[in-house]
């Protein structure tokens, strides 16, 4: 058994070698062997290749992909363009083969006695029933490039299916984060504004003892309002982001608002991400599959320009049977049949071949530069991801130390007040500090999810 396993893996990695050699014949420059960012946090190993979204560990995620897989309007629409794309490849292929028609009929005519010519007034009628047959042979294989042409763009708008199917993973991921993120917002705020509360009371209830003056009850209350203020607007964030996610899923905002609406935690990752090697993304990356198909269509085009200058040979026919009477329609007096092969050969077209073949070479040319370009974005979303998330990660650490050592001077500058050894202004400064401190962690945790989102999108999200 383990024999036989080992076959197949080799039989699957040869495929992947060809595969990758296939596309690297329209590189305009080779891929470099490595990534521009060398850190530990990257593996040079392929990431999981299925349902990345589950490394998170969050139920809620995985439903909502799951159901923007089903009925995301930009799915299903993919799905219609595939089902286009088939169709017309089917209809190229059928060119290949003759095409048969039935006609069948009665017809009863009168001729006229009034003609001076002498003929008498007569009535005929004949009844009549053939089929014809018409076939253009492929003998240069014309219409097997053009039907090569229309696979390939099925082909096509396969991958360009799974790139939908990426991006829309993408999408709901990053906004479901950014959601989270907000609702993290909205509690940071309404847990600074009960702290905030808190010290305003302390600072009445020594104002009244006469050990402060009414300016640090009014300071007090500038930082609570202040903070009270900002809660509506991260609120409308939130409202923003449930809209958002509700368009991905294909659904009206109030079919996710019950169901979103509480406050959870963002998922504490800052793991190892494997990333493979530069020359995977030709295996990976749909959009870069997808153009490279649409090489090949253009390719296939182009060939069946060149073959214009060639003759085209046809084969028409017919066979049937015609009788004045009915009952002598099977008789073999009654029929008749036709064959008629014929040839075409434009010699002069007024240069209409020739610069249909230099539109087709130009659009091959365009469509590998598309590849390349295609390429050296995907290599450049990739680097610009792992940055991104390397930064984020040394971010979120830095951030966590901010915010403990906030926490500290907020509570030593609060017992010092409390004891009349500190002005209020280091209390307000704490207070201030420490929001800004608590909202930036948040802020660092979302980003930090959303670049290792998009880094799983950049790397062709394992589809």
């Amino acid at each position: 058994m383990t024999r036989v396993r080992l076959f197949f893996l080799c039989l699957l990695l040869g495929a992947c070698v060809v595969k990758a050699q296939q596309a690297d014949r329209y590189l305009e420059r080779p891929l470099p062997d490595g990534w521009q960012e060398k850190d530990t946090l990257f593996q040079q190993v392929l990431p999981v290749d299925d349902q990345w979204w589950k490394v998170f560990e969050d139920a809620t995620l995985d439903s909502l992909i799951h159901l923007a897989m089903e009925q995301n309007p930009s799915v299903l629409m993919a799905i219609n363009r595939i089902d286009q794309a088939k169709a017309q490849w089917r209809i190229s292929q059928s060119e290949l083969y003759p095409s048969l028609s039935f006609n069948g009929g009665w017809e009863r005519q009168q001729t006229s006695g009034n003609l001076g010519n002498g003929t008498p007034q007569a009535w005929t009628g004949y009844y009549s029933a053939s089929v014809q047959m018409s076939w253009q042979l492929d003998v240069f294989g014309v219409i097997r490039q053009k039907a090569k042409a229309q696979k390939e763009l099925y082909a096509a708008s396969k991958e360009e299916y799974n790139a939908t199917m990426v991006s829309l993973c993408a999408e709901v991921a990053s906004a479901y984060f950014n959601l989270r993120e907000m609702q993290q917002e909205v509690d940071v705020l309404r847990r600074n504004a009960a702290s905030q509360e808190a010290v305003v009371a302390i600072t009445e209830t020594r104002y009244k003892t006469g050990l402060v003056s009414k300016l640090d009850v009014a300071q007090a209350k500038s930082v609570y309002y202040s903070t009270l203020a900002s809660i509506p607007i991260a609120e409308a964030s939130v409202i923003q982001y449930l809209n958002t996610l509700a368009v991905l899923l294909g659904l009206y905002p109030q079919d996710v608002t019950e169901a979103l609406s509480a406050s959870r935690p963002l998922p504490d990752y800052m793991e190892p991400v494997g990333v493979g090697v530069p020359g995977e993304l030709l295996l990976r990356r749909p959009d870069v599959r997808a153009a490279e198909r649409q090489v090949n269509a253009q390719a296939a085009l182009l060939g069946a320009s060149k073959k214009d200058w060639l003759p085209s040979f046809f084969l028409n026919g017919s066979f049937g049977y015609a009788s004045h009477n009915v009952k002598d329609m099977g008789k073999k007096g009654s029929m008749t049949w036709s064959i008629a092969p014929s040839m075409t050969w434009n010699i002069f077209t007024g240069g209409r071949n020739l610069q249909e073949e230099r539109l087709q070479r130009a659009k091959l040319d365009e469509s590998i530069h598309q590849f390349n370009e295609t390429v050296l974005t995907a290599m450049q979303e990739v680097d610009n991801a792992m940055s991104a998330y390397k930064n984020s990660i040394k971010q979120i650490v830095a951030c966590r130390e901010m915010l403990y050592q906030g926490k500290e001077a907020f509570e030593l500058s609060l017992d010092l007040y409390k004891q009349g050894l500190t002005p209020f202004q280091n209390v307000l400064d704490a207070q201030r500090s420490l929001l800004t401190y608590e909202n930036t962690l948040v802020k660092a945790k979302g980003y930090s999810l959303v670049c290792l989102v998009q880094m799983y999108q950049a790397l062709g999200g394992g589809w």
